[in-house]
């Protein structure tokens, strides 16, 4: 694809960072704010469905509250996200009511995704939204989220969030114009990359910056972003959020920040939703049953696996782990971690004697399981 293409997208996910839209003092800044409503109300207005992911809860708690500094604490974090949510919300419905917008609240937890079940009713709520023409603004619920269900930065929850509503594009809005070949806050010769076919090992190399003081994110967390939006068909664009006209110079199809181009050949979205979200608990395989994933493109057997990591029921998202840990695939198990402890190492022609049943041949089919 090339940028002209972006004319033809009616469903656009927009990421804006706290960085964007506040000030450095953590204050909103609603001049920066205001623009972006009335650029994403105009789109609207014009057959776009629009989605917003917006940082910026605790920094706009810190601002009302007087921090200087984001704080460590994670009760204190959630502390002051509970106080700027309201803020934030409260700016965004005010903004998008003038220009005759009627918008809602979406507040997620990685429990959303993981869980196919909920993930489906996020879908399902996302597209009646756009039925009804309104306005999604969604952040993460920063107030209850805890370190082993937090997205970690609203890069990544935008990603996901593009491929749950199927969007036609994810545009990432940052204090940087795009990717650079260096970091250019370092190296003042560094180079903007306008185009992304294949993210390389030298861009996973040079994308460990970090954001500004009020932010989670950075460089890296965008790659990540890319990693779950390609394989889905979803191009991304990262750009400056402080750009004029930014959103309609993307859509009209200006070479500005950096396009990312998904490949011609992309995910099944069921296979997507497995390959997007993180699985808690594991199971290990070996040589063997790596090679029939990763080059034959087989099902995981029960006689291929070496141990069976954490408590389980079936139907629950798995890590398939190499002899040496390293994560190659991840699949909806058929059976729970009891069972498939019994008969791990075995032949299927044995789980009847093993179990007592035999409902299925396959630990994890093809169907239900992406090499990563």
């Amino acid at each position: 694809m090339d940028r002209s293409e972006l004319k033809k997208c009616r469903r656009v996910v927009v990421k804006v960072g706290t960085s964007t839209i506040t000030h450095s003092n953590g204050k909103i800044n609603i001049q920066r704010m205001d623009r972006l409503c009335r650029a994403l109300a105009d789109l609207h207005n014009r057959g776009t469905d629009v989605l917003l992911v917006s940082s910026g809860a605790v920094g706009a708690g810190m601002g009302r509250l007087g921090y200087a500094e984001k704080p460590s604490s994670l009760p204190v974090k959630q502390a002051l996200a509970a106080v700027g949510q309201g803020l934030l919300m409260q700016m965004y419905e005010k903004l998008f009511s003038e220009y005759g917008c009627t918008t809602a609240q979406i507040l997620l937890t990685r429990a959303g995704f993981n869980d196919r079940s909920r993930y489906l009713n996020l879908c399902n709520t996302m597209h009646a939204l756009a039925d009804m023409n309104v306005i999604p603004v969604i952040n993460e619920n920063d107030t209850i989220a805890v370190d082993e269900l937090k997205f970690g930065d609203n890069d990544t929850l935008s990603a996901l969030v593009a491929c749950a509503a199927g969007a036609d594009l994810l545009i990432i809005l940052s204090d940087i114009d795009g990717l650079y070949d260096a970091d250019p806050r370092v190296h003042k010769d560094a180079k903007l990359i306008h185009e992304v076919r294949t993210v390389s090992q030298s861009i996973r190399d040079n994308s460990g910056s970090k954001g500004s003081s009020m932010s989670s994110g950075g460089m890296y967390t965008k790659i990540t972003a890319a990693d779950v939006v390609l394989p889905a068909g979803i191009p991304l664009v990262i750009a400056s959020g402080a750009a004029e006209n930014v959103l309609y110079r993307i859509l009209d199809g200006e070479v500005l920040g950096t396009l990312f181009v998904p490949p011609m050949e992309h995910r099944h979205a069921r296979k997507q939703w497995i390959a997007a979200n993180r699985p808690f608990e594991s199971v290990t395989i070996d040589a063997g049953a790596v090679k029939a994933l990763t080059e034959q493109g087989g099902s995981l057997l029960a006689k291929g696996i070496t141990a069976v990591n954490g408590e389980f029921e079936a139907g629950r998202l798995l890590a398939v782990l190499a002899p040496d840990g390293r994560e190659i695939a991840r699949g909806l198990t058929n059976f729970n971690s009891r069972d498939l402890k019994k008969i791990m190492g075995r032949r299927s022609d044995e789980f009847e004697a093993l179990l007592g049943v035999k409902d299925f041949d396959e630990a994890i089919h093809r169907d239900n399981l992406t090499v990563l």
